[in-house]
């Protein structure tokens, strides 16, 4: 019984370091050596600012760690990076050293010359950039900014990491506390505990795989399976079923395909994790010119007009109108939501 006690308190002290240690910088290095292959850049960083005038964040590719250490501590906010953190919008430059925002950096920092950044955005919110420097060939392109912008958008989700499960954690930690002052009075309830604990670990397993799931590019196997699949993941994840409706489609065009996930992602995202609502439905059906997604739930609703700037309802609007596309949003506080997207077949 004293092993078995013991082993408790360990899960208990192990699920508290992970909460503790719990980081985005792992997912974060995935996307910068991805914007670095992407793009055939010599170099790639992602900065996400803290509110001391330099970075929480700031993580390099292409760069020996040594070198990274010659270099000194984190960057300031200032320069190119600072006009990035302020405009909100891409800057492509042939040669950043050129461009009178440029305010030198260290000795050991390498020379960069051509120059492509990418603000990370929420709505209106700059949450980090991300930016590529020295094109191995020729100069970056507007494809390579249009590449670097998905990537954008695979950053944002990475920081929602730590929302996606350290409440899990917190809760799993709970019981097994519980459990551990419970085993040797009550060991009916404690079993009760280990069996909250289970169930917590998979919820926070599959959670985790939902937003994982919404990192990787959208290799898609055809729009209403992908979108099945991730109907499935992310209402396992929340413990509500999501039911998924879908008639014969034209073949959409990779571009339309790809926006039109992302929107019934962002969609099911906001159902699952703010409305509260107790039953989502997806469904995929189709005119003489053009393919309907329409997400809604039964869920607490919220007026369109105050959320414009959030919920990720800007980023849903961009990438419609992106592909020709038109989105709708009905809702209303206590009546639920729908969210509409109509794109061309």
């Amino acid at each position: 019984m004293g092993s078995y006690v013991a082993e408790l308190r360990s899960v208990s002290q192990a699920v508290l370091a992970v909460s503790r240690q719990l980081s985005t910088r792992d997912a974060l290095a995935v996307i910068v050596r991805s914007a670095r292959t992407l793009v055939g850049a010599r170099y790639a960083a992602l900065g996400v600012p803290d509110d001391r005038g330099s970075f929480a964040e700031f993580v390099v590719a292409g760069m020996p760690r040594a070198q990274q250490r010659a270099i000194g501590p984190l960057p300031r906010q200032h320069g190119m990076l600072a006009a990035l953190l302020k405009s909100g919008v891409p800057e492509r430059l042939a040669d950043i050293r050129k461009d009178p925002r440029f305010e030198g950096w260290p000795a050991a920092h390498p020379e960069l010359t051509g120059f492509l950044g990418v603000p990370v955005k929420n709505g209106a919110d700059v949450l980090g950039i991300i930016f590529v420097a020295n094109k191995r060939s020729g100069t970056f392109t507007a494809h390579d900014e249009e590449l670097l912008t998905v990537l954008q958008e695979r950053a944002r989700l990475a920081r929602e990491l730590h929302d996606a499960v350290s409440q899990r954690l917190f809760s799993i930690r709970a019981h097994a506390r519980a459990a551990e002052l419970l085993i040797v009075k009550d060991p009916s309830r404690a079993s009760g505990e280990l069996a909250a604990i289970g169930q917590l670990g998979a919820q926070a397993h599959a959670e985790l795989r939902a937003v994982i799931d919404g990192l990787a590019p959208p290799e898609l196997d055809g729009l209403a399976d992908s979108l099945r699949r991730y109907a499935l993941l992310a209402g396992r994840a929340h413990g509500v079923e999501v039911r998924v409706s879908a008639s014969a489609l034209p073949d959409l065009e990779p571009r339309v395909q790809a926006a039109a996930y992302r929107v019934g992602q962002e969609a099911l995202h906001n159902a699952l994790r703010h409305s509260g609502a107790t039953e989502i439905s997806v469904s995929l059906s189709r005119t003489a010119r053009r393919v309907i997604l329409e997400i809604s739930d039964d869920g607490t609703g919220f007026d369109p007009a105050l959320a414009s700037g959030g919920l990720g309802l800007a980023s849903m609007r961009e990438r419609a109108a992106a592909v020709g596309g038109t989105l709708r949003i009905t809702s209303a506080p206590g009546a639920g939501t729908r969210v509409r997207l109509a794109v061309p077949a």
